[in-house]
């Protein structure tokens, strides 16, 4: 006789009532003989993954609590440097760096308001490289403000960034031919009037081409600033500010000079070389992690 196959000998058994679940086979038995033994019993086994209600009656309540957001820690206040430490600061730079100035070649305070807006994110040597050609194409404002976008484009490719460069040479000229006669202005409030010049690029041309003090803040004097404890902030405008009081009135272009010069030869950006510093007795060193 044939043996039958388990979905034959399924269907001869009686159908199981809704609600009820297929029992489950314990070790060593079948599930047939589980399903007979159950039903002796009156009952079947529970359904998959069911818990008994009184084990789940017995589980406790989560209380619902409210956390509560963390308060931030308070900012400690910046301390104003010691006048006694910034005079010496002063007189350190001024012994190691005499005679500071622009590296940028400059003939004219046009040429020098040109030449700022293409050292945005560009080396000065970079900049010297590429102005001469620019110089000896466009005269003076009306030039440039005549000249076509394309080829100011061309001209300061080398600079990066030329698209914006050649447009903010544009429209600065535009306005300097149109509201000035095509002289620079020499206030600072004229000055940032400009379309595409702001304040560290008004405070270059005023303190170089026009001998009033302007506080140039770059990325130098941003990152010495703070290392030498002179200010907290972070904001160029707000650095600059910051530094106006503490600074001499005739030194704040001179200044600005000292930190450009001094951050590219011996407080570079990653590991300052503290060893050989002379600003080192009077410098806190606030966020230096490593130094040669």
């Amino acid at each position: 006789m044939p043996r039958k196959s388990p979905r034959a000998r399924r269907k001869n058994e009686s159908p199981r009532m809704p609600g009820t679940g297929r029992p489950r086979a314990t070790p060593g038995r079948s599930r047939a003989s589980a399903t007979r033994t159950a039903r002796r019993k009156g009952g079947t086994h529970a359904a998959h993954g069911a818990r008994p209600a009184a084990r789940r009656l017995q589980r406790p309540e989560r209380s619902l609590q409210v956390r509560r957001p963390k308060r931030a820690r308070p900012r400690s206040r910046f301390a104003p440097p010691d006048p006694a430490r910034v005079a010496a600061i002063l007189g350190i730079l001024d012994r190691a760096y005499p005679e500071p100035t622009t590296a940028l070649d400059f003939g004219t305070p046009l040429q020098l308001l040109i030449a700022t807006i293409l050292s945005a994110q560009c080396t000065d040597e970079r900049v010297n490289r590429t102005t001469p050609a620019l110089f000896a194409r466009y005269a003076d404002a009306a030039a440039f403000a005549a000249a076509s976008q394309a080829e100011i484009e061309e001209l300061v490719r080398p600079t990066g960034f030329f698209r914006n460069k050649a447009r903010a040479i544009r429209e600065c000229c535009a306005d300097i031919a149109g509201k000035y006669g095509g002289e620079v202005p020499a206030s600072l409030e004229a000055l940032t009037a400009l379309r595409g010049v702001g304040r560290k690029t008004a405070n270059v041309v005023l303190g170089n081409a026009f001998g009033i003090p302007g506080m140039v803040v770059d990325t130098h004097v941003q990152r010495l600033s703070r290392r030498l404890g002179l200010t907290n902030e972070t904001d160029p405008v707000k650095i600059e500010f910051a530094l106006m009081p503490i600074v001499p009135r005739e030194r704040w272009t001179a200044f600005s000079h000292w930190l450009i010069l001094h951050g590219r030869r011996v407080c570079v950006a990653r590991k300052p070389r503290c060893s050989i510093c002379p600003l080192a007795p009077h410098c806190p060193r606030v966020g230096v992690t490593a130094s040669q």
